[in-house]
């Protein structure tokens, strides 16, 4: 029976991905059996990698052993673990070990050799440890364009079956000529929406059908024209009925519905993987995936040299040397030529924004640059695009209009799929921040493409959003979490993110948001601010995102009759909402008078 290609399902975040293999590190040296397999497995628990959060993982455990794993400060004694095991008395331990295994060895992180099993970390695997998260999608491009099906290493996706290509690359493909056929009608080339690069990105195995599948894409689409939105989503679901039952050559309708499950999840995390190479964008409301524009250069170069096309190896070892090495591949856009063409391209956009902030850039010129020349400099450059898009970003957020847009974006958030909320939610209260003004800067931790928008949430060990002012300093956390869950996530990152930031910011604030604040998390807070973290108290401000949507709307009324808003105002609300916390009888009296301090500061500044 076919099966779809997937990146993986077991690390959901691609920012995780280095956790998976810190732990992987440790094990390295010794063979991988069934002892290492499970004990790999209790490393990540123990890590807090695997059943952190888990309700189904929790379920069972007495409450001293959920309390010290809900302790992010705590260290879990393997002893504890062990107890673990027993109560919950899994009968296949190590097939999980394995199973969290894969996605390091698929990609070329960790390799175990073919005889002795020893598990070893390969040079690929040394460069993602070393590397900053928010540069991750730099080591995973290089594994991507390696990747393929069949390979010599694997028995899932054999040639006999038809298999036979780059995954990452044919998406690219598919993309792009779906843009070109419709180009070709008169119409705007946007990409494919989320839902069709589930079903047709992720079971596109051949090179040889991306015209046939990107031609499924436009037959789908002119079903659906000119149909309500019912009958479109009838008109899709019998179309991917019918398209299962061909690509698996059964009517069985419980085969089929997992097979359609499972090919949103697989679309999904590809998704997730693929955006932090900045070889693809989001746009479209956050419903279609698109190629990069600003990577053209680099796309067209591994279509001229047909990088969809698997490669051939002799034997599986001369596979995997070339999947784990971090020298290999050289990219087909590394000629002086190509590379040239990138640094004007980016220089280009470079000029422009600084430009629009009234700054003057003098033009280099390449003609003369080594190929690491020219390297050195694209990256310069493309730090220097992303910091004048910051600050066009400020710009932009200031006028009545912005904020109306942002408000409605805010509105609109639950409209998306659950797990696109939390980044809009960062970014969304990001560039809020950047409407009230005047700060110093406000800075984002989650990692940024090409086009400026968020890749990704911010990793952790961070704040979510940094802000300098004049008199003061505030980090920024948002979550879409709300049940107890919020609690385990945020209360001791929270406070260890803003007690970090104070060690190099004098009068420091946190600022949370959440759609409502748990009575547990309100609580940490509430002690935090009361009685200290780590010996010193701290300056804890919890609102709900319709709070902090109401302020939006306060500043678009201050914009739309010229009244300057202040930092001293946004300081004035964090003292207000930090003092109650401090002459309150408790948690509870302090999270309903949150509320009217909102409005009173509201009405206090409009008021002026």
């Amino acid at each position: 029976m076919r099966k779809p290609w997937s990146i993986t399902t077991t690390v959901r975040n691609p920012l995780r991905i280095k956790d998976f293999l810190k732990a992987a590190a440790e094990l390295c040296g010794r063979p991988w059996n069934k002892d290492t397999q499970k004990e790999y497995q209790k490393l990540l628990i123990q890590k807090r990698l695997y059943g952190f959060d888990s309700v189904q993982f929790y379920n069972g455990l007495p409450a001293e052993i959920t309390s010290l794993i809900d302790d992010t400060d705590a260290e879990i004694p393997m002893e504890t673990i062990d107890e673990i095991l027993r109560i919950k008395n899994y009968a296949d331990f190590d097939m999980r070990g394995r199973q969290s295994m894969n996605p390091l060895t698929k990609f070329g992180f960790i390799r175990i050799d073919d005889e002795t099993k020893v598990i070893t970390l390969t040079d690929s695997g040394r460069e993602l440890l070393k590397t900053d998260d928010n540069e991750i999608g730099k080591v995973l491009l290089r594994s991507f364009l390696k990747w393929q099906i069949p390979n010599p290493a694997s028995r899932d996706y054999p040639e006999e079956d038809g298999y036979s290509g780059i995954p990452f690359v044919l998406a690219l493909k598919l993309i792009a000529r779906v843009n070109e056929l419709e180009e070709s009608r008169g119409n705007s080339g946007v990409g494919l929406q989320k839902r069709e690069f589930a079903l047709f990105a992720t079971t596109l195995t051949n090179y040889n059908d991306i015209d046939s599948y990107a031609n499924m894409v436009i037959e789908l689409r002119d079903l659906q024209s000119g149909h309500d939105k019912q009958e479109r989503k009838t008109i899709r679901d019998n179309y991917r009925l019918n398209f299962a039952r061909d690509y698996l050559g059964t009517s069985d309708s419980s085969t089929i519905n997992k097979f359609l499950k499972n090919l949103n999840d697989y679309g999904d995390n590809a998704i997730r993987y693929f955006r932090l190479t900045n070889f693809i964008r989001i746009r479209g409301g956050g419903f279609y995936v698109d190629v990069e524009p600003s990577r053209s250069t680099e796309i067209n170069a591994l279509f001229e040299s047909e990088w969809y096309k698997p490669k051939d190896f002799t034997d599986k070892n001369t596979y995997l040397d070339y999947l784990c090495s971090d020298t290999e591949p050289q990219y087909p856009w590394e000629t002086e030529e190509k590379l040239r063409e990138i640094a004007d391209n980016i220089q280009e956009d470079v000029i422009k924004l600084a430009r629009e902030e009234n700054e003057e850039v003098i033009p280099d010129s390449f003609e003369s640059s080594s190929a690491e020349d020219l390297k050195k400099a694209i990256e310069d450059l493309r730090k220097r695009r992303n910091d004048l898009r910051n600050k066009n970003d400020h710009d932009k957020a200031q006028p009545a209009e912005y904020i109306a847009k942002c408000i409605e974006q805010f509105d609109g958030i639950y409209s998306n799929d659950e797990k696109s909320r939390a980044l809009m939610l960062e970014h969304l209260s990001t560039m809020g921040l950047h409407a009230f003004n005047d700060a110093i800067s406000v800075k984002p931790n989650y990692p940024i493409g090409d086009d400026n928008e968020p890749t990704s949430t911010a990793p952790g060990g961070v704040p979510d959003i940094e802000c300098v002012y004049d008199s003061f300093g505030m980090v920024c956390e948002v979550t879409m979490l709300k049940n107890r869950s919020q609690w385990f996530n945020e209360g001791q990152p929270v406070m260890r993110h803003l007690r970090d930031f104070e060690e190099s910011h004098n009068n420091s604030y946190c600022l949370f948001i959440a759609p409502s604040i748990h009575t547990d998390t309100a609580e940490t807070f509430y002690m935090a601010n009361n009685f200290g973290y780590k010996g010193q108290k701290q300056k804890i401000a919890p609102i709900t995102i319709a709070q902090f949507v109401d302020m939006l709307r306060t500043l678009k009324q201050m914009r739309e009759s010229n009244k300057a808003f202040h930092n001293s105002d946004m300081r004035e609300l964090l003292d207000k909402i930090v003092e109650k916390s401090t002459s309150g009888n408790d948690s509870e009296e302090w999270m309903a008078s949150i509320p009217q301090i909102v409005v009173d500061w509201q009405n206090s500044i409009l008021s002026r």
